[in-house]
């Protein structure tokens, strides 16, 4: 239970500097990738919530989790590169 404990605050201390770079960050890319780094993290953390407590419906949301950060982190991607959503 120590190993689990101190493996989710240090990956929850990583969440945190990614949070700072998102905010900091001097370019739009430097933002997007610490965003997407903060959703990689955050369903590394509900999978090990998910091992601890011995929950498996956990799983489906941190995988349901990890599909939104992908497509949330292609679409703000095209947004900033592109100018829009659209079918251009």
């Amino acid at each position: 239970m120590f190993v689990e404990t101190l493996v989710m605050v240090l990956l929850l201390s990583m969440t945190f500097i990614s949070l700072a770079r998102a905010i900091m960050g001097p370019s739009v890319l430097d933002r997007l990738i610490a965003i997407n780094v903060i959703a990689t993290k955050v369903t590394t953390l509900i999978v090990l919530v998910a091992f601890v407590l011995n929950q498996e419906m956990f799983i489906d949301v941190a995988m349901v989790y990890a599909l939104l950060g992908f497509i949330m982190s292609v679409g703000v991607t095209k947004f900033v590169f592109r100018g829009g959503l659209g079918n251009d």
